[in-house]
């Protein structure tokens, strides 16, 4: 049952991610009326989504009794400050890597992610400047992944608690962090424009992907382990690549492309690979 749970959440990552990141690239992409969402909320609400699935999942388990439920949350969360507060470390790190992807995605390869400027730069200039600031966010957050994923995936693995009210304790420092980097950032166009200027229903796509991101990643973590998901989400990259090639035609893939694609599979396969172990010699 673990193993066909593990392959399964597996699969559902891939897929996630990569309508993630195609549907995100777009919407930060696509030009419309009026002020582009402000990917800062985007990133709260989608911390709250979590909770609230979180939340039904526990319901669920508790056998649909909301007083069994109160007395879940009640004795897991409020009961053990410590063990919560723990998820306060990996919860900053995500919530600074959801936010770097956007930047990413609206500045890496700038003839099809730069959105139209007033600025007087040279058009090389200010792709270079683009393509440098989606690589610094990428690196960023591919550190800041790993040291999440890898401590998160200890807090998962040494307690008794169940995934999703990790992900619920996860969730809510998510949103504390995310509502300061709202209020850093983007506190004035929010109290411009209001907190969800330039939704529209990609918004919501967008936002419900990433939320379901984070329930599948905690699954992939408790069932499998953070490397098998870095492998899941390697492969995701490469089939968002193909798809951009061969249906966007937005993409034209490299000789370091297909190398590291190739770097990738092998890794995944040796992963995988379970030899058979070795029969004993036999005597003359």
């Amino acid at each position: 049952m673990s193993t066909n749970l593990k392959y399964l959440s597996l699969g559902i990552l891939v897929f996630q991610t990569t309508s993630l990141v195609l549907t995100m690239r777009y919407s930060r992409t696509l030009k419309e009326e009026g002020p582009r969402y402000l990917s800062s909320t985007a990133v709260v609400v989608a911390e709250l989504l979590k909770i609230m699935a979180c939340i039904l999942l526990v319901y669920k388990d508790s056998k649909c009794s909301l007083r069994a439920l109160n007395r879940v949350l009640h004795d897991e969360i409020l009961n053990k400050p410590m063990e919560t507060l723990k998820l306060a470390i990996p919860s900053g790190i995500y919530t600074l890597q959801n936010n770097l992807l956007y930047v990413a995605l609206s500045n890496l390869d700038a003839a099809t992610y730069q959105w139209p400027s007033d600025s007087q730069l040279d058009s090389k200039e200010l792709s270079a400047g683009s393509q440098f600031v989606g690589l610094m966010a990428v690196l960023t957050a591919c550190f800041s992944s790993g040291f999440a994923g890898v401590y998160f995936e200890k807090i998962l693995k040494e307690t008794k608690q169940s995934v999703w009210i990790r992900n619920i304790q996860l969730g809510f420092f998510g949103s504390i962090f995310g509502l300061m980097g709202v209020y850093i950032y983007d506190g004035e166009l929010v109290s411009k424009n209001g907190f969800f200027q330039g939704y529209n229903q990609l918004t919501w796509i967008v936002v419900v992907l990433q939320a379901l991101g984070g329930l599948v990643i905690a699954a992939v973590i408790k069932y499998a382990d953070n490397i098998l998901k870095g492998f899941a989400t390697s492969l995701s990259i490469i089939l968002s690549t193909l798809i951009s090639y061969f249906w966007l035609q937005d993409f034209v893939p490299t000789s370091v492309f297909f190398l590291g694609a190739i770097l990738v599979i092998t890794a995944t396969f040796l992963y995988g690979y379970d030899p058979k172990p070795a029969g004993n010699p036999t005597k003359a």
